[in-house]
């Protein structure tokens, strides 16, 4: 996913408080299996349009960041398209059956998952590593009483986020290095590519503790011990546009809900 690949700008969605954004983004989540039906389906596709139109990602940046799970969408919608056999008949070729039933239900969860992919890419293309890291140390700090470490956690995730695009860019040039002395991971069936990979993971994880080992070095030369003494420069302010947006998923929730029991 798009975590860690945090797209510049200046929209309404970058300026939006993280801790904001990190809880409507996991409230809407789960709102969007609140949809059953078209309208409520139309109602969640409707608010998240509103949203990347509103955080000014280009389509292209949040399609290329979407690439990697659209095998898993694709995959949801064929399951269903074969397995379900509910409604009338649309195309029978032996052993694989389409059915009306089949190709809505195909259709509805595909676009429901795709929906959740799409939200948390948004949130990883309009929010950085270190504005997440803030946004979860603002969410667990009252925790901080129960012996819950929020800063180091903080600090964990934030690292972490950073060494996501590092280790892509490293496993790709390790790849095209063995690609470059005969190594083949294109051809083959997936045990022969799963084999050639292997050869990958060990110089991948060398670099991983040679880079976690920089890190610590350097953190140690700065003085760094946690949360202890330290100030910061950017304080974390609620604004009105965050209240909007909670309103927003608000008002979302209750006519999903209205949907639902209407329904009944």
């Amino acid at each position: 996913m798009a975590l860690g690949q945090y797209h510049k700008g200046d929209s309404v969605l970058h300026r939006m408080d993280p801790r904001f954004k990190l809880v409507i983004a996991v409230v809407y989540m789960l709102v969007i299996f609140l949809a059953d039906d078209a309208s409520g389906l139309a109602l969640v596709l409707a608010f998240l349009g509103v949203a990347v139109a509103l955080s000014g990602v280009p389509a292209r940046v949040l399609l290329a960041g979407l690439r990697p799970v659209l095998a898993l969408v694709v995959f949801t919608f064929v399951v269903n398209l074969v397995f379900i056999r509910s409604g009338t008949p649309l195309l029978d070729a032996g052993p694989v059956s389409v059915t009306s039933g089949g190709l809505s239900t195909a259709l509805f969860m595909a676009t429901r998952l795709l929906a959740l992919f799409v939200a948390t890419a948004l949130l990883g293309f309009t929010t950085s590593s270190v504005d997440l890291a803030d946004g979860m140390e603002g969410l667990l700090a009252p925790l901080e009483r129960l012996g819950v470490p929020a800063h180091e956690l903080s600090m964990m995730l934030s690292i972490a986020l950073r060494f996501i695009p590092i280790l892509m860019t490293e496993k790709d040039r390790i790849m095209r290095a063995q690609s470059a002395r005969g190594a083949d991971f294109e051809t083959g069936n997936v045990v022969t590519r799963m084999r050639a990979i292997l050869p990958v993971l060990t110089p991948l994880f060398m670099s991983a503790f040679r880079h976690a080992e920089d890190l610590s070095t350097a953190m140690e030369s700065r003085c760094y011990h946690g949360k202890e003494g330290r100030t910061r420069v950017k304080v974390l302010r609620p604004a009105a546009r965050d209240w909007y947006a909670v309103a927003a998923l608000a008002l979302l929730a209750m006519a999903l809900v209205a949907l639902r029991v209407g329904a009944v």
